[in-house]
């Protein structure tokens, strides 16, 4: 990895192309296509992926489910407004939690969730952890999120409605800030693996007709997957770690496919870092990365990716120009805004090939 100050990965972006709603249908959204090694740029929809795709590629998803961990509600001794996010189990019955104004927060306090449509649960803080909260529920947690919680948009789609006073149904937030093909909530992740919040069943049918694999994989998608890059230089960003797994039919298939010379096609920068984190020779199972991808990796399994656009000096962004040269990539994102591209979760997205 080459030596990268983290300026770099600045890039201006206008407000306004912030997404703070998903396209309608989801395979709708647009898509520019460009190539790694540079040339045409094609501007099109995530419904032309027949169009780029062949017979023998293989697509590899991450199929993570993402809980409905963001809440709202108030502390009953006073009715004082409280509202965070959980971020990660804690044994059988707790989570841990970052709440806004936390430092108001005292042991034994007892907080009220409200649901979006007017569902109730009652939790209880049980003690600070550094900058989170240990919340104890009174049962089995996750029915009582599927209740009561939201689903987890970033705080710039969150930030972006109020300034425009925007108002979406929960139930729609719920639906499509979850992939399609998102499996049981084994290990929740906080965050969508977003460039699959594209894929439709119809689209994923009609590759499968054509000849195009599937194979999935599972990161753990959390909040240092956003983190942005605060470091002077990019090495010295202290990077997150995620829990990641890789069944041995999917193995199977990523390494039939490199020996062969068909293209692996990874659908986001989970999936990549999945991927990218395997060992040589790879093996199946579950595993933690703190991979940092960024200009000057070689890449081993990846030929091409589906990617949003992403946010201004993060890794995700370091990533991507791994891929295809940083400065080439901002070059891209200043065209995608002039021509009107929507960024971020809820965004459009890039279709890089080979």
């Amino acid at each position: 990895m080459h030596r990268l100050r983290t300026d770099e990965l600045d890039y201006p972006l206008d407000p306004a192309c912030v997404a703070t709603v998903p396209a309608e249908p989801r395979d709708s959204a647009r898509m520019m296509v460009v190539r790694r090694s540079g040339g045409e740029v094609v501007h099109g929809r995530v419904s032309d992926l027949p169009q780029w795709l062949v017979a023998g590629d293989l697509l590899v998803a991450n199929h993570t489910k993402v809980a409905p961990v963001r809440f709202e509600g108030a502390r009953l001794s006073d009715a004082r407004a409280v509202e965070g996010l959980f971020v990660a189990p804690v044994g059988d019955r707790s989570w841990t939690a970052l709440i806004k104004g936390a430092k108001r927060l005292r042991p034994g306090d007892r907080i009220e969730l409200h649901g979006a449509t007017g569902e109730r649960a009652v939790v209880i803080a049980r003690e600070r952890q550094d900058e989170s909260w240990v919340i104890d529920f009174p049962d089995a947690p996750t029915p009582i999120l599927e209740r009561v919680g939201r689903a987890p948009l970033p705080p710039y789609i969150l930030g972006a409605r109020r300034e425009r006073h925007e108002s979406v149904d929960e139930a729609i937030d719920r639906d499509r800030y979850q992939t399609v093909y998102a499996q049981a909530m084994s290990r929740p992740s906080v965050a969508a693996p977003t460039a699959g919040l594209h894929l439709t069943p119809g689209l994923m049918q009609v590759l499968q007709q054509q000849g195009v694999g599937w194979s999935s994989v599972e990161l753990q998608v959390g909040l240092g997957t956003f983190k942005p890059v605060e470091a002077e230089w990019l090495d010295e960003h202290p990077m997150h770690s995620e829990w990641c797994r890789i069944e041995r039919p999917s193995l199977e298939a990523v390494c039939a496919a490199r020996a062969s010379g068909r293209r692996v096609i990874a659908v986001g920068t989970t999936s990549v870092r999945v991927l990218e984190s395997l060992p040589a020779p790879p093996l199946a199972g579950e595993f933690e990365t703190r991979l940092m991808i960024a200009p000057g990796h070689e890449f081993r399994l990846v030929d091409g990716v589906l990617t949003n656009f992403h946010l201004p000096r993060s890794t995700l962004l370091a990533l991507v120009g791994a891929m295809i040269g940083l400065e080439r990539l901002k070059s891209l994102y200043g065209a995608a805004q002039r021509e009107g591209y929507r960024f971020y979760s809820y965004g459009d997205c890039m279709l890089i090939l080979p």
